[in-house]
């Protein structure tokens, strides 16, 4: 086996932290990536993994080889699209995660696409929660909110304006706010929590010089998926604030209300996500491209006037 395969089975192992799952990602056998792990550890005369039966990790050395390597395979992929034609067909699997209601929009726009590709196929996996783009294979993340993984190349897609709601048997049952202050009157909230994150649930808003200032409620309820944090609204459990894209169908069909307009949450920033190499390959360049196009265009507003 060559040097650049010895390279791409160890950056994959150390990457999935796995010689099974990193076979599984190359489409190989697992006893062709132990050996050339074991390959290159002898060309280089260093050991790069430590192995126990429970897990695989870096050695210092390993560390040190992983970035290089990953610097040469770039480069042996730049080299190779000097000379495929802008126009070559896009071939492989393409991996995404993001929310499912991001899912819905593009699932609508995607026969387009798959019939500019034929030769490409797609995987979309709906979710909200922090997920390790490396270790699960994906090639990038769309993400809602403010972003919390640094290690991460983030491509900018828009903002989504977000407005307060509840049901029309909350409001029955609590009254309708109409300043600020009635919040603190009985009211309360449903709680959304992400990726292990907890803290009060706090009602956002701008203030007059923009800045987001918050006000802490009570909460019965608290969820971590977009989903259920729409449904526990729906069932009267409590106010919610959350993107246009989603409320504003349910409000034109009288089973939510808007609440307190003048005291919106911050827009939420939506993002690509993707590891911070130097080159992405094109079917992962051509797909942003075209759901970035998809996704500001939508009539419920992602705003990229807001950068």
């Amino acid at each position: 086996m060559d040097a650049l395969d010895q390279m791409r089975a160890f950056v994959r192992v150390a990457e999935q932290a796995s010689f099974t799952r990193a076979a599984q990602a190359l489409g190989w056998p697992r006893a062709t990536v132990t050996l050339a792990v074991q390959g290159l550890e002898a060309r280089l005369g260093t050991q790069l993994l430590h192995r126990t039966t429970r897990r695989v990790h870096l050695t210092e050395d390993g560390q040190s080889a992983y970035e290089r390597c990953l610097e040469l395979l770039d480069g042996v992929d730049d080299l190779g699209t000097l000379f495929r034609p802008a126009t070559a067909p896009l071939t492989g699997r393409l991996r995404v995660d993001m929310p499912s209601a991001l899912v819905v929009r593009l699932l609508s726009r995607l026969p387009e696409f798959l019939r500019q590709h034929p030769d490409l196929q797609v995987e979309f996996s709906a979710n909200d929660q922090r997920v390790d783009l490396v270790r699960e294979g994906f090639d990038c993340l769309i993400r809602v909110g403010h972003l919390q993984d640094s290690t991460l190349v983030a491509r900018p897609i828009g903002q989504m304006r977000q407005l307060n709601a509840a049901s029309p048997a909350y409001l029955a049952a609590h009254g309708v706010p109409h300043q600020l202050d009635d919040l603190r009157q009985g009211h309360c909230l449903v709680r959304y929590a992400v990726g292990g994150h907890h803290r009060p649930a706090a009602f956002e808003y701008l203030d007059a010089q923009g800045q987001t200032l918050e006000l802490t409620l009570p909460h019965q309820l608290t969820v971590n998926s977009a989903d259920a944090y729409q449904a526990g609204c729906l069932a009267g459990l409590g106010i919610i604030q959350a993107p246009e894209s989603g409320l504003r169908p349910l409000m034109e069909s009288g089973r939510l209300v808007e609440i307190l307009p003048g005291w919106r949450a911050p827009s939420m920033p939506v993002n690509f996500l993707y590891a911070s190499r130097r080159h992405l390959p094109r079917r992962v360049q051509f797909f942003m491209d075209w759901a970035t196009e998809i996704l500001s265009s939508f009539a419920y507003r992602i705003d990229n006037d807001s950068y």
